[in-house]
């Protein structure tokens, strides 16, 4: 453990990188308005956010090894830097390539910054607390979802520019770059060996390693295909326009705000499990309403609850992971942020679903996703895991 107490000095500029890791939501709303100013068809909409999760299935597991090596601060500092010129660059020229080779950036930029997050963050909390730290630090990154399609629709509404968010984002980043790099962080958790690609992979014969993979492949490709239809929902079931639809995940967004907050509280006295499980089911139920919706209202509520239930998802298996396996926390975090790239698999295979069969089908696949989290208490439940 790195530490016993929190030192709020090295604390606070590391918990704000989570704010960062958040910017690559702006995915999400970004998608329709890139599709509606280039006129693209839904299949190459959702090209869009492939563009930005494939690369964690790439960089992810060579962050990892290289981490091991020169240090996690070193990893976030490289990864703030690339998000920044990944922000700027449809300043130098606005079109679909550009956008997406901005988004490419930004995708690599925010791969590196969530490998180094979270072990980050255990370098300067306690072990106990980690899994409510991390749910706070979520909180943040869902104030960043939340906000960045009010800022972008502001912008388009007010200057007819939506992606003057990328402008406010580059700012926040510099200012969080700065702070991170005049603030000296002992990484005291090391690797028991060295990490190379081949024990990153070796990882993966563990069964409870592996489920944890999966689980985050999973949620992580249900939030972004909530994220990058919940416009689409709105508009094909009850007839919104783009702007008034877009403020659907603004809802999403703030549901998984609260989310975030209250976990981050309820983690202080509940086990993880018991509160993956009890989130699971509601975001469940959250889906199969928005499938039967009969109103706008309903439709909304069903949005909010479905926030509700995920939003503590992701850090609750990632608290779960590397509380397990401490000592080689650099080489899970490479894997599972590599498992981020169902970011990039499970939209497509919602607008296929969706187009074949319709808009419900799309939401079937949210359902399966949600309900594979309630086989990871069996997986977890072994008091030691063995080493790979």
């Amino acid at each position: 453990m790195a530490t016993n107490k929190i030192q709020l000095n090295k604390f606070f500029p590391v918990f704000l990188t989570f704010i960062i890791m958040g910017f690559v939501d702006i995915v999400g709303v970004s998608t329709g308005y890139v599709q509606k100013d280039f006129d693209l068809s839904d299949s190459m909409a959702q090209f869009i956010p492939s563009m930005v999760f494939i690369w964690f299935f790439v960089f992810s597991i060579p962050v990892g090894v290289l981490q091991d090596k020169i240090g996690k601060k070193k990893m976030m500092n490289l990864g703030i830097m690339i998000t920044i010129f990944g922000l700027l660059l449809p300043f130098i020229y606005y079109s679909f390539v550009v956008i997406l080779i901005a988004f490419v950036f930004m995708g690599i930029g925010n791969t590196i910054v969530q490998v180094a997050a979270s072990p980050l963050l255990q370098e300067v909390t306690p072990k106990e607390k980690l899994s409510s730290f991390l749910s706070l630090s979520q909180f943040m990154k869902a104030i960043t979802s939340l906000t960045g399609p009010i800022i972008a629709t502001y912008m388009a509404i007010t200057y007819d520019k939506w992606i003057l968010v990328f402008a406010v984002y580059a700012l926040i980043s510099l200012a969080n770059l700065l702070w991170l790099s005049s603030t000296k962080i002992d990484e005291s958790i090391k690797s028991e060996t060295p990490a190379t690609f081949a024990s990153c992979m070796k990882l993966l014969t563990n069964k409870f390693v592996l489920a944890m993979v999966i689980a985050i492949f999973l949620i992580v490709g249900a939030d972004v295909g909530m994220n990058s239809n919940i416009q689409g929902f709105l508009m094909k079931l009850h007839g919104l326009t783009l702007e008034n639809a877009s403020y659907g995940i603004s809802v999403y967004f703030t549901a998984l705000m609260i989310s975030r907050f209250v976990g981050a509280i309820l983690l202080q006295f509940l086990k993880p499990i018991f509160f993956l499980v009890t989130t699971t089911i509601l975001a469940i139920v959250g889906t199969l309403m928005i499938m039967f919706s009969t109103t706008e209202m309903m439709a909304y509520i069903a949005i909010f609850i479905v926030g509700l239930g995920a939003g503590n998802l992701f850090p609750l298996i990632f608290s779960i992971a590397i509380n397990k396996m401490p000592s080689r926390s650099n080489e899970i975090s490479g894997l599972l942020i590599m498992a981020i790239v169902g970011g990039a698999v499970i939209p497509p295979i919602m607008g296929f679903v969706s187009s074949s069969y319709g808009i419900m089908g799309s939401l079937i696949v949210l359902v399966a996703c949600f309900a594979y989290m309630l086989i990871i208490p069996f997986t977890a439940k072994q008091d030691k895991v063995e080493k790979a």
